[in-house]
């Protein structure tokens, strides 16, 4: 899915669930989140084109800088985000068992017992280990699965793979 298309697809539904009744919004002053239905997830937009859909489950923690900028980092221990960044600018997703580094793409995240698998749709990310020096930069169709003990290998991912993902963000 383009960036343009998921961004309109947010934004129609972010819209449709509003009028409907059936999301909440929230706002914390620095993000917004809207309450996803089918499936269940939320959709956080951040100032500086960051938008991160999290499954209902995930357990993540938003980093931004003290002084009340837009968010830099997300800390993820379990499940799977979907993120969004339109602008040139440094963005990390700190798993257990990697580092996701961005630069504007569109990208998930999953987070298992002893493994995260990273994998881009669109753009470039790069993929490190918590605990090393050896990283991986994945571009669009690619995923690498990040567990201790084995080599980053960079994977053209199935389409069954990718959809199973995907499907968790209702796409």
């Amino acid at each position: 899915m383009t960036v343009s298309l998921f961004r309109q697809f947010v934004a129609a539904c972010v819209l449709v669930l509003a009028i409907c009744g059936s999301a909440r919004a929230q706002q914390d002053g620095t993000c917004t989140s809207v309450t996803l239905r089918d499936p269940p997830r939320t959709a956080i937009r951040c100032p500086g084109g960051l938008i991160i859909e999290a499954e209902a489950a995930a357990r993540l923690q938003i980093l931004a800088p003290a002084s009340g900028g837009p968010p830099h980092a997300i800390r993820l221990d379990g499940n799977a985000v979907l993120i969004e960044l339109t602008t040139a600018r440094p963005f990390q997703i700190m798993t257990p068992h990697a580092i996701a580094s961005v630069r504007g793409t569109v990208y998930a995240v999953d987070v298992a017992a002893g493994t995260t698998a990273v994998f881009v749709a669109e753009g470039q990310v790069q993929v490190g280990r918590r605990s090393g020096p050896d990283a991986v930069v994945l571009g669009p169709g690619e995923g690498v699965d990040v567990s201790p003990g084995e080599a980053l290998t960079v994977r053209l991912w199935p389409q069954e793979r990718v959809a199973r993902l995907f499907s968790r963000f209702g796409r």
